[in-house]
């Protein structure tokens, strides 16, 4: 009898003669998140085993694992020999010995003498004869023993399952640049697009010195929390200072935040484009702040021409997202004061519905090109 973790994938399922692709992406996924820890890797029909792993290394392992897109569940389980007597020693070993309880069981090898329901009706009567105080609730138990009968002549038995991350493994859906800000909402927009198989890149726009050392650990932080989630990721910063000086020296004050959001996905699809991405990924969620109307949403959108700009938050109220951050980890992090480039020149009344005739006007004030290419001589490569 010896402790292993069993994992299930969910939505690996669906994909038919393509399975083997998206299977070995997972498989890279799980050993690069183990990665470190001693332990064995073993694949098993439709599902894994990690097993060989110290004791001390369980709790470790699981939080690991639960980062890992894909995973449907995962149970802490024992093995054993498949014949009953050592399922029921082991079953023992799961079960409670009062309360009411019932018994799952699973037999990945059809060629077993027993089927499982005669397998769950054996176990349980030798479980109620071991513990008198238990009793048989089928509906709404306490607690359940589960037994699932492989191959190989073992049986592993366990008594919960684990909830995983659920979605497609990383890798298996191309690669996009987030727009990634010190705030709450473009961590969790990385995070919802890595969760449907996406390669996540980041990006970040600062304005030093107008903003400090700080803000910038922060967004580093920030990338480090959700490269656990993406299976590592890279960050580029690039410094927009000298663009909000130009934008309020020579534009409408109102006009300063879209102005300057333009200019960031100028600079964000030459970018992915150059890091040969497929999309821009932002944070942005309807309506939420004034650049984020439909009308300062289509202005800023106008000026990509080549990559999908994805925004998986678009629908997505605050209180939503804030979840989601506090589910990832990143929320604390999310919520230091530092503050970032959006907040620099910030005008008392930003225009909530920018026209985009208005927008070009201001603009032509400017050497776009000029500008782009001296925010790019900014640009900085940090491996996470």
């Amino acid at each position: 009898m010896k402790k292993v973790i069993i994992i299930r994938y969910g939505e690996l399922w669906l994909k038919g003669k393509n399975r083997g692709y998206f299977e070995k992406m997972f498989e890279t996924n799980i050993k690069r998140a183990i990665k470190g820890i001693e332990c064995d890797f073993i694949k098993q029909c439709g599902r894994y085993l990690i097993e060989n792993f110290s004791e001390y290394d369980a709790d470790e392992l699981i939080s690991r694992l639960k980062k890992v897109f894909g995973m449907h569940t995962m149970s802490l389980a024992y093995e054993t020999d498949a014949d009953m007597q050592s399922i029921f020693q082991t079953a023992k070993a799961v079960c409670k010995e009062e309360g009411t309880f019932k018994v799952e069981s699973h037999r990945g090898d059809k060629r077993y003498p027993k089927t499982s329901v005669e397998i769950s009706r054996e176990l349980g009567g030798m479980l109620l004869s071991a513990f008198p105080k238990l009793k048989v609730n089928v509906h709404d138990p306490d607690f359940t023993v589960r037994v699932d009968i492989r191959e190989n002549g073992k049986a592993l038995v366990f008594g919960e399952f684990i909830q995983g991350a659920n979605g497609m493994p990383v890798g298996t859906a191309g690669k996009g640049v987030l727009l990634l800000s010190g705030g709450i909402d473009s961590p969790v927009a990385g995070y919802m697009m890595a969760k449907r198989g996406m390669r996540v890149e980041c990006l970040h726009f600062h304005s030093y010195p107008y903003t400090n050392e700080q803000a910038k650990e922060k967004v580093v932080d920030l990338a480090k929390i959700l490269s656990e989630y993406t299976c590592g990721t890279t960050l580029y910063t690039v410094s927009v200072t000298h663009i909000q000086e130009a934008i309020h020296e020579h534009c409408k004050a109102e006009l300063m935040i879209t102005l300057l959001r333009r200019f960031m996905y100028r600079i964000a699809e030459r970018h992915a484009l150059r890091r040969s991405a497929q999309c821009l990924i932002t944070g942005e969620s309807l309506g939420q702040v004034a650049s984020q109307t439909i009308e300062g949403i289509t202005s800023s959108n106008s000026v990509v021409d080549r990559l999908p700009v994805l925004r998986p938050l678009i629908g997505f109220d605050k209180n939503e997202i804030i979840d989601l951050s506090v589910k990832m980890g990143a929320y604390e992090t999310s919520i230091l004061p530092f503050e970032d480039c959006c907040t620099v020149f910030l005008p008392d009344f930003p225009a909530i519905r920018p026209k985009l005739s208005e927008i070009l006007a201001e603009e032509s004030k400017l050497n776009v090109e000029e500008l782009i290419n001296q925010a790019f001589e900014s640009l900085e490569k940090i491996e996470i």
